[in-house]
């Protein structure tokens, strides 16, 4: 089989922009309006990916992993309904909201759904920071305090990354993406997001976004403390129960292919290209789904990857 691709989902955010456009050339949905997500492979009841070329154009993700798990998956997914990831490109241009996703413990009880993630910075610029965990010595009454008088942002633990560098979000862990940001983000098939703090800003519509402090408080790690950027391990970037990522470098000639046999993967094109055994080309900012019984595909002349990978039932 040849890799699959899929239509974006794109999002309108407050936060948002068009680097989308200007880095990889895509035709964003109207003028002028700030996309602050691209959706690029997603099954939830309300948002779907469509193959977009191939035999399989028109399907959408949970027509294919319903149908045709194992020919194009492989063996070993069968208790999950949907497919439990979802992989977005995020274009910040101005803070987001401090944020938590709640642990798998207390999500129900919750209403939500927990969700871990990782970051890959892809771009940004100088001096663009990452809101992670919470200051040293931070606690919970601290914390309380500072939301009603309005001083959370002394609260939280910021970090400068640079391009290339990633970090694992835990359900739990305090969080906000600053302006300046394109990110991969891969995590777990959920959408449930609690808000703490919002800068002091109002969405689209001027009116100030709901906050769920009440939940936040009862979801955060009170005790993650200025945590760094990750640091690989060989070529392994993050490897959690829900996923694991690598990053590759391949020079011309060399080829990429699934990491293990029978089991698909993803391959997100960070830079340079990618020609799959049928010819197709796949260039920066491309994100596919490589079946089970795919050929290996060739950096051409070059291309920097990242490859996830689903853990099975029995790993």
């Amino acid at each position: 089989m040849e890799p699959l691709t899929f239509k974006p989902l794109y999002m309108e955010r407050v936060w948002g922009g068009r680097e989308l456009e200007r880095i990889y050339g895509r035709e964003l949905p109207t003028a002028h309006l700030p996309y602050g997500e691209s959706w690029e492979i997603v099954d939830r009841e309300a948002e779907q990916s469509i193959v977009d070329e191939g035999e399989f154009a028109g399907m959408s993700l949970h027509q294919l992993w319903s149908e045709r798990r194992a020919a194009i998956f492989g063996d070993g997914f069968e208790k999950h309904f949907r497919f439990p990831l979802l992989i977005k490109v995020l274009d910040a241009r101005d803070d987001l909201s401090l944020q938590v996703h709640p642990p798998a413990q207390l999500a129900a009880s919750l209403g939500g759904e927990p969700k871990t993630e990782m970051w890959y910075i892809a771009d940004c610029t100088a001096g663009a920071q990452l809101y992670v965990g919470l200051k040293a010595g931070v606690t919970r009454p601290d914390f309380e305090r500072a939301i009603a008088d309005g001083s959370v942002a002394a609260c939280v633990h910021s970090i400068t990354p640079r391009p290339g560098e990633s970090v694992l979000i835990k359900s739990g862990r305090l969080h906000a993406i600053g302006a300046g940001f394109l990110i991969h983000e891969i995590q777990q098939n959920s959408d449930t997001t609690y808000r703490v703090f919002d800068w002091n800003r109002c969405g689209l519509d001027g009116k100030p976004r709901q906050l769920h402090v009440a939940a936040s408080l009862a979801s955060i790690d009170f005790n993650d403390y200025e945590p760094a950027m990750d640091v690989p391990q060989g070529d392994t970037l993050a490897a959690c129960q829900y996923f694991k990522t690598t990053r590759k470098i391949l020079t011309a000639g060399d080829s990429i292919a699934n990491p293990e046999i029978g089991k698909f993967s993803i391959v997100v094109v960070v830079d340079g290209s990618l020609v799959s055994a049928g010819g197709r080309s796949f260039g920066k900012g491309s994100f596919l789904l490589l079946p089970r019984d795919a050929k290996p595909m060739q950096a051409q002349p070059y291309a920097s990857v990242l490859q996830v990978t689903l853990p099975t039932e029995e790993e």
